[in-house]
């Protein structure tokens, strides 16, 4: 099993979603993979956990790395975070990410899960992907 490229998995779709336009005007820029202060309002991106599982074989060390993408808002209805969780699935779903170590094989989205938090006034999709990686090095 290899962990190592899970630094350049995570930088590239970091890069690949605050590079996006639509997506950054959805929400305002706020693209995180550490969640900003409890305070911080309007609707923003969180790259979150991952588990990763070996998937090496005689080829070479290989991952699958199942991860979360969150979104979450404090609008007043669910629509402004399905935009914003529509938009990543596009961007996601089976890119072609260049990643500064190894190879992505494949980006699949795997199952989202949408729900109130805080007594109804946060809105939360979890978007969940599985990405198989292999070492190029």
């Amino acid at each position: 099993m290899s962990y190592a490229m899970a630094a350049a998995l995570q930088g590239a779709i970091y890069d690949s979603l605050a590079g996006d336009a639509v997506l950054s005007d959805l929400v305002a820029g706020a693209i995180h993979d550490a969640a900003p202060p409890a305070s911080a309002p309007g609707t923003h991106v969180l790259i979150g956990a991952e588990q990763v599982l070996d998937r090496s074989d005689q080829s070479g060390a290989g991952a699958e790395h199942r991860m979360v993408i969150s979104v979450i808002s404090d609008a007043a209805g669910f629509l402004e975070a399905k935009q914003a969780a529509g938009r990543i699935s596009d961007l996601l779903a089976g890119a072609d990410l260049a990643l500064q170590r190894g190879r992505l094989v494949g980006l699949w989205f795997d199952r989202a899960e949408a729900r109130r938090l805080q007594g109804g006034r946060t809105r939360r999709i979890d978007l969940r992907f599985r990405a198989r990686v292999e070492d190029a090095g």
